[in-house]
């Protein structure tokens, strides 16, 4: 299984990609909203302010993970928001999203980014180190409707303090059907 950064020019296949596994998981009003969001944030968001990473096993796409710049006014650390990710459901159950998750977060350590934070399901999340933040310490860009699936996770070495908010995310991301 191979971890690859920033696949643009597979724009369709990706936002394929999040129809199917949002549909089967979902139903096909959310994996059409899904679908929409992605191919979005593919093609609206600045380059440096998007980080796309996919996984691969013999060029078949497994799973895709949506980095978007996370600004926040008045703090100059770097945040990303991971939004949204899908296994392919063939390859649901077999750690491809774990596996993805890790190798996206060591690039972004990597690269001296902050803090990853997604708006998610806190059983999966905490595997790869997510834990509950309160809108007080990481602002979200948007109230949320289900406050509990507010996670970061801090990517430098020192413990995680507060943001000076408010908070801005991807224009695609901003609409509050997504919070």
């Amino acid at each position: 299984m191979q971890i690859k950064l920033n696949q643009m020019g597979r724009t369709d296949q990706i936002a394929q990609l999040f129809k199917d596994a949002f549909t089967a998981s979902e139903g096909e009003e959310e994996g059409a909203l899904i679908h929409d969001l992605a191919r979005d944030l593919l093609t609206s968001t600045q380059d440096e302010d998007i980080r796309v990473f996919v996984s691969e096993d013999g060029g078949t796409l497994c799973g895709c993970a949506i980095f978007t710049r996370l600004r926040f006014a008045g703090d100059a650390r770097s945040a990303f928001l991971l939004s949204p990710m899908a296994v392919a459901t063939a390859h649901q159950g077999l750690g491809v999203g774990q596996h993805l998750l890790r190798g996206a977060l060591d690039a972004l350590h990597a690269e001296g980014i902050d803090l990853a934070v997604t708006y998610g399901d806190p059983s999966f999340y905490w595997r790869i180190g997510f834990q509950p933040v309160s809108t007080d310490t990481v602002p979200p860009p948007l109230p949320l409707k289900m406050p509990h699936g507010w996670l970061a996770r801090s990517l430098n070495d020192a413990p995680m303090t507060s943001y000076n908010g408010p908070s801005i995310c991807a224009p695609a991301l901003n609409n509050p059907d997504f919070w």
